[in-house]
């Protein structure tokens, strides 16, 4: 009987937590974009460290203005200014700069663009709220408080927000080590001229690394692999020495030629090999040493699902980064008919868009057919049709799950 798709994901995921503790390394705040926290990050300062006005106005005490709409300017203040020693008399006002410290004695900052000037001084026409357009110690970030989870992929928002708290470098997880290899008679290498008929290109180990490079691993491409049962076996055997997690393109079907299920089952164990999921059902996952194997589909579009839907969490559980955040899903009406045999869940590609009447809807993008790459080049969604699900006519609702930023 074939695994569930959630069956075989949360195999995956627990052989993750199981089998490997991820390294963790210092580096530079320039050099972290991508990478994981191998620990929280805490803030060594407050964010601002003092009040500061959040506009060009003017600094009043509300009890001044209670008193009077009108008030006279005592003095200036600039971004910089030392105001330790700062005489501020009752009853007037302060013209201050955006960025400039506010005097703890004021209680709001006015923009000047709700204020008059007169020969007598700043007149104050409008309600002025205590607190207003003061940003106080602390506001952003609190000294001792965490500013990012253990667990967290860094985006250069994240970074930038760091680079204000004046944090040099971060704990880290390690790159993930990752070795591929291709294997195939009929494979070349992308460049070289094909010399038959029956050769084809190898793209498959193209986009993996792709796919591996914009998961931050470190890549060790072992390149293509001949279908000799001794020569796959010998570099599976290399791969898991060098690797954390050994992934394959081919071989793992049901072909008199496919070798590299039967040398897995030599050299360490098979966890499972077949999975209820289209594209994708000849998916083998297993161990060689301290090693974690995938072995994926030949056909380039059951390469890419299986990369996104599996590997792909796979690997983010191995450099330690939360899982917890949900994909974007969500039900629509299909605008197309869509072809679906019943016994396994269905990753069809679709591309989502907002019809003439603003609602939105999922076309099927075409052909699915494993083999038939164009498909992807006008998708931005999965269409996924549950197990137990045969053909969906049109207007029917079905699950849409946007693309992450993997395949965009």
């Amino acid at each position: 009987m074939l695994l569930t798709f959630e069956q075989a994901k949360k195999a995956l995921l627990e052989a993750a937590s199981l089998n490997h503790k991820p390294l963790t390394e210092k580096v530079t705040l320039l050099a972290a974009l991508d990478r994981v926290t191998a620990e929280p990050v805490v803030s060594p300062i407050n964010v601002p460290s003092f009040n500061n006005s959040a506009m060009d106005g003017y600094a009043v005490r509300l009890s001044d203005i209670n008193q009077s709409k009108l008030l006279p300017l005592a003095t200036t203040i600039f971004a910089g200014d030392d105001i330790s020693n700062l005489n501020w008399p009752i009853g007037t006002c302060l013209r201050i700069m955006t960025g400039a410290p506010v005097p703890d004695e004021a209680e709001a900052v006015v923009m000047q663009e709700q204020t008059e000037s007169t020969p007598a001084g700043i007149k104050f026409p409008y309600e002025i709220k205590s607190g207003s357009n003061i940003r106080y110690i602390g506001e952003d970030s609190k000294q001792g408080s965490v500013v990012v989870d253990k667990g967290i992929r860094l985006t250069i928002a994240t970074l930038s927000s760091l680079a204000t708290l004046g944090i040099a470098e971060l704990t880290v997880f390690s790159k993930l080590k990752v070795a591929i290899f291709s294997t195939g008679n009929e494979l070349f290498d992308i460049g070289n001229p094909l010399t038959n008929d029956s050769a084809i290109y190898d793209s498959n180990r193209f986009t993996l690394k792709l796919l591996l490079t914009q998961l931050n691993c470190q890549i060790i491409d072992l390149g293509i692999i001949a279908d000799d049962p001794n020569l796959i076996k010998q570099s599976l055997e290399t791969a898991s020495k060098l690797a954390d997690l050994v992934i394959t393109s081919g071989g793992v079907s049901v072909g008199d030629a496919d070798y590299t299920k039967t040398a897995l089952a030599e050299l360490g164990q098979i966890n499972f090999w077949k999975i209820a999921m289209k594209p994708g059902k000849p998916f083998a996952f297993g161990k060689i040493g301290n090693a974690l194997f995938c072995g994926l589909p030949g056909n380039p579009v059951s390469t890419l699902v299986t990369f996104y839907q599996l590997v792909q969490p796979l690997i983010l559980a191995l450099v330690g980064q939360s899982l917890t955040t949900n994909r974007m899903s969500f039900k629509v009406k299909t605008a197309t008919n869509l072809k679906k045999s019943v016994g396994r869940l269905d990753f069809q590609r679709g591309r989502l868009q907002i019809n003439t009447d603003g609602e939105l809807e999922v076309f099927s993008t075409g052909q699915q057919g494993s083999h038939l790459t164009q498909s992807f080049n006008h998708a931005n969604c999965f269409i996924v049709i549950e197990q137990d699900r045969g053909n969906v006519a049109k207007g029917e609702l079905v699950t849409v799950e946007l693309f992450n930023n993997l395949l965009k």
